[in-house]
């Protein structure tokens, strides 16, 4: 991998932001508020901040990086895939079970659903989420499906990977925001009481975390080698004249991690001598 030691500060710093949000969100949810139940009252609500903060953020986070790990790169696509599947669906059951708990404490403390912008735009993110998750598996996981379906959906799942993954992000600073402006009574949120800095400090995490993720996966050095390779043959315009160039996918895929990185830069030169 180029710049090994930069990507591992990357994800250093994604891990570090993103553990420290669901430890923040913990001590939030269990010193200043009610703790956590299931009993229809304020305690069940916390379930709403800490599942989307551990799932809907920091699994589909993960998620989002799984296949820039260079340590799984020896792995198959084929179980990357479903590990980044599984990591998705793991975040939805999480998020699902947030919003049945909001909307069952509203339910049960004659609060009106649905009514704030915070609401809406949750609720469409876990529903554009969950089509993302059922078209990724329609179109990646399933082997009948054409491979020009595959590569032309991909630049959209991508696109709207990233897009709900920060859009959620949003969505939780309006959520927690929101919270401490009804929650906060004596003192004020405005008054700067040492709740409202805790939960600050949680929301500055957050972007940190999304900006980690963000950086980490829009890094096309970073891709998995035979990712890069056929990166680097499509913009170079060098697919149809390939064999000019070097060995074969096929070839490339019984090389070792570094091999394969070591041949992607000696295409990309050749294809460049080509060019000019």
């Amino acid at each position: 991998m180029e710049d090994f030691k930069h990507f591992v500060v990357a994800l250093s710093a994604a891990a570090a932001a993103g553990v420290v949000s669901i430890i923040l969100v913990l001590r939030w949810v269990l010193y200043y508020r009610e703790g956590l139940a299931w009993d229809g009252g304020l305690a069940e609500f916390n379930w709403h901040p800490v599942l989307l903060i551990s799932g809907f953020i920091f699994l589909n986070g993960v998620a989002i990086i799984v296949f820039r790990l260079p340590w799984t790169w020896r792995c198959s696509k084929l179980l990357m895939k479903f590990i980044h599947a599984g990591l998705n669906v793991a975040a939805f059951i999480c998020a699902t079970i947030s919003f049945v708990a909001v909307f069952d404490f509203h339910n049960n403390a004659k609060i009106p659903n649905m009514y704030s912008l915070h609401s809406w735009l949750g609720l469409a993110a876990l529903l554009l989420f969950s089509l993302q998750i059922v078209l990724g598996v329609i179109i990646y996981l399933i082997p009948i499906t054409p491979t020009s379906w595959k590569a032309a959906f991909m630049p959209l799942h991508v696109f709207v990977g990233r897009f709900l993954f920060g859009s959620v992000i949003a969505v939780a600073l309006m959520g927690i925001t929101e919270k401490l402006i009804f929650g906060l009574s004596n003192p004020k949120y405005k008054d700067s009481p040492p709740e409202a800095t805790f939960v600050n400090v949680l929301g500055v995490l957050l972007v940190a975390y999304g900006v980690a993720v963000l950086w980490i996966s829009t890094r096309i050095s970073w891709k998995r080698p035979n990712d890069l390779l056929l990166h680097t043959l499509h913009a170079s315009g060098g697919g149809e004249d390939d064999s000019r160039v070097g060995p074969s996918l096929s070839q490339l895929s019984d090389k070792t991690d570094a091999e394969v990185c070591a041949e992607v830069r000696k295409r990309s030169n050749k294809l460049d001598d080509q060019t000019n």
